[in-house]
């Protein structure tokens, strides 16, 4: 808008606000949704009026990719559907996976047990009560190919949600893909293997966070050379916003721990523009879809600038900033379930808003157990109806222009970049992490979250307000205890079965190379190859790395 236009229209802005909006708020008889971000009640051209479309905006598929990294986005192929799945023992969560696909689901994302996320086997004493409940048992490489035996592998695309043993995982999964004649050039999937995002929220962390950042470039590398379609690592702030960030903190967060990614991956030695292509992302989606939209904007506008700008990035795939999302579960509610279908659907919606690259939907008895076949489906079935029947995904960034949309995203980008520097000041994210004040930042957020839902300053529908005393009978999932005793006699049956000399050979070429500094990923491939356990690799790294206890308090 021309200079003169806004004058005159900043003199009716004001005279408007007060004539009339100023009476109207007084008679106001409700309280906006909780926002993290300052906002007004009428956006209009005079808070975009310092943007350029060119330099701010772009078209999709050009730098600054804030309208999307592709050009055609949605309108030539939609975003890759998942839900996230595993359970028990391989057999069910492979039959899972085959309902699933049958039914239109594009990628596997495949959920670990906690033992197996912590490097520990079914028959670890610690590991009582936790086999197969929030994930499926994962002992050994037989298990893996139980897992996805008949699966169609170059179409399934998995993503491996594991982190402090993402290593091991990516060793068994490329092994079974090589057994089934896929080429390494072939084989696509991610691993998350984001492992500092675990000392900030989930904990299922090993190892102290150096030897943890070594693992990481380790598979990094590794898959540089060896792997050149896999997307070895998915850095989440949606982890950090499930602990209790606000959205800001999530994207900071989530950006402070990629910097520290990358420049671990410079000291090694790689090319920027050698990795950078295949960083992926994992992002959180409220039920707020205007501010989530836009700060998947804002965030692809900013790393952007910071691979382009920071560190030197040629490739133009080096600058695109490639996302998943899910649904935000800790805003799921036990109580009145069912209105998470509501929810769940406005926060897929939002990540199809901002351009994502790939959503898992959640189930809306997810906040009660891990999903029974019925709600795994009705998961599936929003993000089809939200692809063929809303019409969101007809139009490339359909909130483009919106006066409120881009004042958000110039907001945003502004308040990540603020928050990243108190990060840099600090020292990083490693020293953030390891003196403990990233966790602290975290707390702080989540108690007044809560504060907020306790003192009813913010309004969870069914939690408190508009509830019901009676609550309508749900069927849920429920491990089974006759499938732990069989994980457990597989395991045994392997120890008895497979090569043990072997077995040993390649358990002490691990602990010789954890002793130097060379790539653990290969003698870990060999280990696996020889049908080693997670539980034996990782205790011969516990060796020589040490676990980490995390300090309490700050």
């Amino acid at each position: 808008m021309h200079h003169d236009g806004l004058d005159a229209m900043k003199g009716a802005y004001q005279g408007w606000e007060q004539e009339h909006l100023a009476s109207a708020l007084k008679r106001a008889t409700r309280e906006p949704a909780h926002s993290d971000l300052a906002q007004k009640p009428l956006y209009t051209p005079l808070d975009t009026e310092g943007d350029s479309y060119m330099s701010d905006l772009g078209f999709p598929g050009d730098y600054p990719y804030t309208r999307g990294i592709y050009p055609s986005m949605y309108t030539g192929r939609l975003w890759t559907m998942r839900n996230y799945a595993g359970f028990g023992t391989p057999e069910e969560t492979n039959q899972r996976f085959r309902y699933l696909l049958e039914r239109g689901q594009g990628g596997l994302l495949v959920a670990f047990d906690l033992p197996t996320q912590i490097g520990m086997d079914s028959d670890h004493p610690r590991a009582e009560g936790e086999v197969g409940v929030v994930g499926a048992a994962v002992d050994s490489l037989q298990d893996m190919e139980t897992i996805f035996h008949g699966l169609p592998l170059e179409q399934a695309s998995p993503s491996l949600t594991m982190n402090a043993a993402a290593t091991v995982a990516l060793a068994m999964y490329a092994t079974v893909a090589e057994k089934e004649n896929l080429e390494p050039s072939r084989i696509t999937g991610t691993t998350q293997h984001d492992i500092l995002k675990e000392f900030l929220s989930r904990g299922t962390y090993i190892f102290p966070p150096k030897p943890s950042l070594r693992l990481t470039v380790d598979l990094i590398e590794y898959c540089t050379k060896h792997l050149p379609r896999w997307n070895f690592i998915n850095i989440c702030g949606y982890h950090l916003r499930e602990a209790g960030c606000t959205l800001i903190q999530e994207s900071a967060f989530a950006l402070g721990n990629a910097i520290t990614y990358v420049e671990a991956c410079l000291e090694r030695g790689l090319d920027i523009d050698s990795f950078a292509p295949r960083l992926a992302f994992n992002f959180s989606a409220s039920a707020n879809i205007f501010q989530e939209a836009a700060k998947f904007r804002a965030v692809r506008r900013l790393w952007a600038k910071l691979m382009r700008q920071r560190f030197g990035a040629k490739k133009p795939e080096s600058w695109m900033w490639r996302v998943g999302a899910g649904s935000t579960g800790s805003m799921l509610t036990a109580q009145q379930p069912e209105n998470n279908i509501v929810r769940i659907a406005l926060q897929a919606l939002a990540g199809v808003l901002g351009g994502v690259q790939s959503f898992h939907t959640a189930a809306y008895d997810e906040a009660l157990a891990i999903p029974s076949e019925r709600t795994a489906l009705m998961a599936l079935r929003t993000q089809q109806v939200l692809a063929y029947e809303s019409g969101a995904a007809d139009v490339v960034d359909p909130l483009a222009g919106s006066y409120y949309v881009e004042s958000l995203t110039d907001q945003i980008e502004d308040e990540v970049n603020r928050y990243l520097e108190r990060i840099e000041a600090r020292g990083g994210m490693l020293a953030g992490i390891e003196e403990g004040w990233a966790r602290a930042e975290i707390a702080e957020s989540a108690f007044d979250h809560q504060r907020r839902i306790e003192s009813g300053e913010g309004t969870v529908v069914g939690v408190n307000r508009f509830n019901e005393e009676a609550r309508a009978p749900i069927t849920l999932h429920r491990p089974n205890q006759e499938m732990v005793l069989e994980q457990l006699k597989r395991l045994k049956t392997l120890r008895w079965e497979r090569d043990n000399a072997q077995v040993e050979h390649t358990l002490k070429e691990l602990r010789d190379e954890a002793r130097g500094a060379g790539n653990l990923m290969y003698p870990i491939k060999e280990a696996v190859k020889a049908y080693a356990t997670i539980g034996e690799m990782c205790a011969v790294l516990r060796e020589n790395f040490g676990e980490y206890r995390a300090e309490t308090g700050y």
